[in-house]
């Protein structure tokens, strides 16, 4: 092989002396200068080395910034300004995303379609004369209703979806519970597209007029609530949106979240009235459910009777007109104190419940049983804000129970006896004190709360065997 002549690194070394560097021409030299000058230069090229000079200085500054911030990123995006372009952009697009989700739920006519062919191709148990399919079947349905529905009815018929349903010995399920749960998703995704739509800040969350507008919209789809007089839609809205912020904002910052919305006992409850009331719904139900129209005016009569000098609020010698008197003086006192903001009148330490607090206030008395409503009352027993009860702190709270129980003429009680009795009841960690955790975990929390605070609960709670009694069904 031929090994003469430069070897590869000296042919470079020649090379790289041969062809000087570009910086080193006179002619490269004079053209850069020419240039960073700007002279000769056309209004185009002129503007592009303005815009290169304009966002380095912005980069530098940048990069100071960060510098002198240190190592804390940044948490905290200020939102855009309304009207501005980068919010129209953001509404735009969180627009098309709701209607592109909204064009993938089943309507009316495509349930209905779907309820025919479950029914259509379905057996029938000779034990106990259900609707049932099996995995075959279940893929069989899948593919007539892709072809009668179209594709978007796909995702309900998935192995996982089959599987989430109780199966009898011959591995089948029922039809009539897996189209209750494709009715119920379709719901509650329709519910959250609507509830989205109304965030106009696009948190993920639900200030008290959006939700009440939430609420207005679905009054004209609800068979309960079509009927209303139109000048008590609004008051309706306020009253049955204070019922999702109590049980959805229990830090009260005035916002609810959207999912915990949809998974609350609330809107199931306010779905409730799409029954026909005539026919379906007796009128206990009615009066047991907050959002029926008889509960709202309830509500509204209630508060409109104790305010004896109708300023719009209530005093605390009005609020101890409430459920006939039966509440304890310490009980009232402990309210104001806990939940009553102090008034811009009267120097100060004047206290008068405005109507969001007696709403408040009534959900907590109706709701005792719940974590939301025990801690509200909560707060009102704990004497000394200490988050617990003592011995002492029962002793003083029963002993207003005790005062107008003799008033009543009833028979002499030993505060002693009921104090333990609670004790029992409750089976604290601490022996010595009570807590919230201890009232939630015995399930007894709000028969307790009813035993202290109000003599018609503590005699309901003397007299349980006797209500249990009346309350059985009489043999034929």
């Amino acid at each position: 092989m031929y090994s003469g002549g430069w070897s590869d690194g000296e042919s470079h070394d020649r090379q790289q002396r041969k062809i000087p560097p570009a910086s080193s021409m006179l002619w490269v030299r004079n053209l850069r200068r020419f240039i960073g000058s700007g002279a000769g230069l056309g209004s185009e090229a002129l503007m592009e080395l303005e815009t290169k000079r304009i966002l380095l200085d912005i980069f530098k500054e940048k990069q100071k910034k960060s510098a002198e911030a240190g190592t804390i990123p940044s948490f905290y995006k200020k939102k855009p300004e309304d009207g501005s372009i980068s919010h129209r952009v953001q509404r735009l697009a969180k627009y098309r995303f709701l209607k592109k989700q909204s064009d993938l739920l089943l309507n009316a006519d495509d349930l209905d379609a779907m309820w025919v062919c479950l029914r259509e191709n379905c057996v029938i148990d000779d034990a106990t004369g259900a609707e049932k399919m099996n995995y075959e079947d279940f893929c069989h349905i899948a593919s007539v209703c892709t072809e009668q529905i179209g594709p978007k009815c796909r995702r309900f018929f998935s192995p996982s979806n089959f599987m989430k349903f109780e199966k009898d010995e011959q591995g089948r399920i029922a039809i009539l519970p897996f189209y209750l749960y494709v009715m119920r998703t379709v719901s509650l995704t329709q519910a959250r597209i609507d509830m989205s739509e109304l965030d106009e800040d696009s948190d993920g969350f639900l200030q008290p007029h959006e939700m009440e507008a939430y609420i207005r919209g679905l009054i004209p789809n609800l068979a309960q609530l079509r009927d209303m007089p139109a000048a008590f839609v609004q008051m309706y809205c306020r009253i049955a949106a204070h019922k999702f912020f109590f049980f959805c904002d229990p830090h009260r910052r005035g916002k609810a979240c959207i999912k915990k919305v949809l998974l609350s006992n609330c809107l199931q409850e306010l779905m409730e009235l799409h029954q026909e009331s005539e026919e379906e719904v007796t009128d206990t139900e009615q009066a047991e459910n907050w959002f029926s129209l008889t509960s709202a005016q309830r509500i509204c009569d209630m508060f409109l009777a104790l305010d004896k000098d109708a300023n719009g609020t209530l005093s605390k010698q009005e609020l101890r007109e409430y459920a006939d008197g039966t509440l304890t003086e310490i009980f009232i006192e402990r309210v104001y104190d806990e939940h009553v903001r102090r008034g811009k009148t009267g120097g100060g330490n004047s206290r008068e419940m405005d109507f969001e607090s007696f709403l408040d206030f009534v959900l907590a008395l109706e709701n005792k049983d719940t974590p939301e409503g025990l801690t509200y009352l909560f707060r009102c027993l704990d004497l000394q804000g200490r988050g617990f009860l003592t011995t002492a702190d029962i002793h003083s709270l029963f002993r207003d129970v005790h005062h107008k129980w003799i008033e009543g003429g009833n028979y002499e009680l030993c505060i002693e006896d009921v104090r333990d009795e609670v004790w029992d009841m409750v089976k604290p960690t601490d022996p010595l004190q009570i807590t919230l955790a201890d009232l939630l975990a015995c399930k007894q929390g709000g028969t307790v709360a009813s035993m202290l605070i109000d003599v018609r609960g503590f005699w309901a709670h003397d007299n349980r065997e006797n209500l249990l009694q009346e309350e059985e069904p009489e043999e034929e």
